[in-house]
């Protein structure tokens, strides 16, 4: 992430997806200021955030929207609720992203089986690349 606009249509797409379910859970907020400080994002612009529209900017590489894909998820993970709304939202946001929806379903299937929802870093890539070939 390079420039400012990257940063905020990243974090405009967490907060998006953050309240699909209607609610925004006190983890997810803390989850979300842990990606603003990440970002280097100001808390005052991070907390302005939550009244702008989602102006989306296409994330260029295929690394980068493996991230956010990852941030997602683990965003949806983060409040110890799976609810049905972002398990939708968040499979329609890796298709929009252009990411294969196996590779996906897989790492969130992962996720789940995790202790913690995290999942090691070359097995993400992994998963993805094995779509590839």
């Amino acid at each position: 992430m390079n420039t400012f606009e990257e940063k905020r249509s990243l974090l405009l797409e967490m907060i998006a997806f953050s309240t699909v379910d209607g609610h925004l859970h006190k983890r997810e907020y803390e989850f979300l200021e842990i990606v603003a400080k990440e970002l280097s994002l100001d808390s005052t612009v991070f907390k302005d955030f939550f009244h702008q529209e989602l102006p989306l900017i296409p994330i260029k590489t295929e690394f980068q929207r493996i991230q956010q894909f990852y941030r997602l998820a683990l965003l949806m993970y983060c409040d110890g609720i799976l609810h049905k709304k972002e398990a939708i939202a968040i499979q329609q946001i890796a298709i929009e992203m252009g990411l294969n929806p196996l590779a996906t379903k897989r790492i969130l299937k992962l996720m789940n089986e995790a202790p913690n929802a995290i999942i090691d870093a070359e097995v993400l890539l992994n998963v993805f690349q094995e779509q590839h070939n």
